[in-house]
């Protein structure tokens, strides 16, 4: 794990093997090309929010810190796909979940289904826009299930919804 190697700080917060959950979520939902970086990033969400799958940090202050880097590390591994629009679309995921969760807001797991779905195709716009205005997130459901379908998504929303505790 490059997080180990890379600081002592995030060494002392990854959970024995035994105890990682090695899952992954939401990327079965979309590309392969862009499944560590998405993975690597939503470990970083699951940091920040809810229950992480190879960390335990021992602290809050901690946790943002390692969900920080975790984000800026998966946003590294897409980039390096050369798809400016997937690295738009992730930011945009990122500061859109962060606001959902400012106002307690529900629908950050359609929000990371349908960016999984359609990752770096610039056509998620609009749906983000009915969800970070009206709070509308069925634009953004149709889209993932329509791209991935339904039973893919829905596993991907339970499994978060565990995490997350939502």
């Amino acid at each position: 794990m490059e997080a180990a190697e890379e600081s002592r700080l995030w060494r002392e917060c990854l959970l024995p093997s035994a105890e990682q959950q090695r899952c992954a979520v939401f990327s079965p939902l979309g590309e392969e090309r862009y499944a560590l970086g998405l993975e690597t990033i939503y470990e970083g969400y699951l940091a920040h929010y809810g229950t992480p799958r190879l960390f335990a940090p021992s602290d809050q202050d901690t946790a943002l810190l390692l969900g920080d880097y975790l984000y800026a590390h998966g946003l590294v591994r897409v980039a390096a796909r050369r798809n400016v629009a997937a690295v738009s679309d992730l930011s945009e995921l990122i500061s859109l979940c962060s606001q959902l969760r400012a106002e307690k807001s529900a629908g950050d797991g359609l929000l990371w289904a349908a960016t999984a779905a359609l990752l770096g195709r610039g056509v998620l716009d609009e749906a983000r826009s009915a969800l970070r205005l009206r709070g509308d997130p069925s634009a953004l459901e149709a889209a993932a299930r329509e791209t991935a379908g339904a039973e893919a998504v829905e596993r991907a929303l339970d499994e978060h919804r565990l995490r997350v505790g939502a």
